[in-house]
């Protein structure tokens, strides 16, 4: 089973200087982002192989960048903030790519220009079913394992009016009444589907 995740970043700068000193204050909530980046990927000694995740870093300046972490190459990379957070804040020194361009920058991080939109086309043209994690959907309980499973969740703010006009058309699903942090809801994924 190949999982991936998206999380959009509404105020994660896509270009420009990252603090790894202040990752949760004026790097726009990049610590969200770098939480989901582990719980995503990391479990004890390993990395999950079968498992992708997009950070869509849409605060600018300059248009909105994703970056790709795949599971499968994924390479030099600790489980820990600064770590990862140091592979973004090299990513974001460059130019961003021309859409269409994923750039390899180290061994299991790519680099491209785009946003939701982008990354849901692209899912779906790669055959994946995709489901939006969101407290007010339907409970968790998906019936069918597909092979190709994709999950869309935001960072600390909602999402904004167009992205939920994008994702109207997707399942929405809930893990519970409350409204969890990502790398939370991520965890909780995992976990429902390694269970199966």
């Amino acid at each position: 089973m190949n999982k991936r995740f998206a999380i959009v970043g509404h105020m994660a700068p896509s270009s420009g200087k990252l603090s790894l000193n202040d990752l949760a204050g004026n790097s726009g909530r990049m610590d969200v982002l770098i939480r989901a980046v582990n719980a995503a990927l990391f479990v004890s000694h390993g990395i999950r192989k079968d498992t992708d995740i997009v950070l869509h870093l849409c605060g600018g300046p300059g248009p909105d960048r994703r970056i790709l972490f795949n599971g499968e190459t994924l390479s030099g990379v600790r489980p820990d903030e600064r770590s990862i957070g140091g592979q973004i804040k090299a990513i974001l020194k460059r130019p961003v790519p021309p859409l269409g361009v994923l750039d390899e920058v180290t061994q299991g991080i790519f680099d491209t220009r785009g946003n939701l939109k982008n990354t849901l086309k692209e899912w779906e043209n790669e055959g994946f079913v995709i489901y939006v994690l969101d407290a007010e959907g339907h409970k968790f309980n998906i019936d069918h394992m597909d092979l190709k499973i994709g999950f869309i969740l935001s960072d600390h703010l909602p999402y904004s009016l167009d992205e939920s006009i994008l994702l109207e058309s997707y399942n929405k699903i809930s893990l519970g009444k409350k409204w969890l942090q990502g790398h939370s809801c991520i965890t909780i994924v995992h976990h429902v589907m390694d269970s199966r």
